[in-house]
């Protein structure tokens, strides 16, 4: 019988092999698991011996061209918003800055799903020009004309 390994860091219990899963997007729409493309390479930096075997750089990736997950308004928000990002319809995120390839897997899937959720919201509202009230712009020319009063009178023509 095959147990998955707990490993415990600061504090926090995690499960070795299970993802903490579904990342969420914005209300009812998560990531599908089935949908994202992983890939691990070896991490560039400092980290001693195990750094040189193992493979805890995570690429992400995320064919946003093709998938049924989102519904086809926010699909196209991110196509258009995203569009300089990718590759053939596809979506890459990278991770590696944690030593633990499962953290860097947390890491891409958090930042896939933040960027998924800012391409596909909704744009903002377009501001309502206003006009400024007219008294309100008179007391700011009086009060113009009093600090301009005040600050020539400090001139030293009338100290004699």
């Amino acid at each position: 019988m095959a147990s998955k390994k707990r490993v415990t860091w600061t504090g926090h219990t995690r499960d070795h092999g299970a993802m903490s899963g579904p990342y969420v997007i914005r209300g009812s729409v998560s990531l599908p698991e089935a949908e994202l493309m992983w890939r691990f390479s070896r991490s560039s930096g400092p980290g001693g011996q195990h750094v040189n075997t193992s493979d805890s750089q995570v690429e992400l990736r995320f064919d946003l061209a093709k998938t049924e997950a989102l519904p086809p308004v926010w699909k196209e928000r991110a196509l258009d918003k995203l569009a300089g990002r990718l590759v053939d319809g596809v979506v890459s995120v990278r991770a590696s800055e944690h030593r633990s390839q499962w953290r860097n897997r947390e890491t891409a899937a958090v930042r896939l799903a933040s960027l998924l959720a800012e391409a596909s919201a909704p744009p903002p509202r377009p501001r309502r020009a206003t006009r400024i009230p007219r008294g309100i712009n008179e007391r700011r020319l009086r009060e113009k004309k009093q600090r301009g009063d005040t600050k020539r009178g400090r001139s030293g023509r009338d100290w004699g």
